[in-house]
């Protein structure tokens, strides 16, 4: 329910002990244990009064709920996605050779679809990137001298 493991509750137990004093703690633990015995008794209880209440019309509330959790199935695919991943799958087929940069041949496992060219021999093209030269920085400024100025940019 929680998901709490062995860590959390170490950190949970020493700032509980900073907290109340090592002579507070073992009372505190045992209130803490009871109280969750106590939610526990209660819930399951009402689980069952309602079982025995409502009897086979728990089965049709319990229908529409299962419909719910079925139609909810292919939306956890979606968990973790973020829209760059998204856009990349949908798009592009899964190549995001577009915002990594990496413009090789096909890699295998990116999810593509096959949708990709293939010459006469059967093989996938290679895409190779376009040769772009690398413009030179502009030379640093000498001392006192101005920048020059851009009239169309103002």
């Amino acid at each position: 329910m929680f998901n709490i493991g062995w860590p959390e509750m170490v950190i949970l137990v020493v700032a509980a002990l900073v907290i109340l004093g090592p002579e507070r703690l073992p009372g505190a633990i045992r209130w803490t244990a009871q109280s969750l015995r106590q939610v526990r008794d209660y819930a399951s209880g009402a689980t069952s009064q309602l079982r025995n209440d409502l009897g086979p019309e728990l089965d049709e509330l319990r229908k529409p709920l299962e419909e719910l959790n079925e139609l909810r199935k292919p939306l956890e695919g979606l968990r973790g996605m973020t829209p760059r991943s998204m856009v990349t799958k949908h798009l592009f087929d899964g190549d995001d050779s577009l915002f990594t940069g990496t413009f090789g041949g096909a890699n295998p496992g990116n999810g593509s679809s096959g949708n990709s060219a293939t010459s006469q021999a059967g093989t996938p093209n290679s895409v190779t990137p376009p040769n772009y030269s690398v413009p030179e920085p502009p030379k640093p400024l000498d001392r006192n001298e101005k920048p020059p100025i851009d009239f169309d940019a103002t």
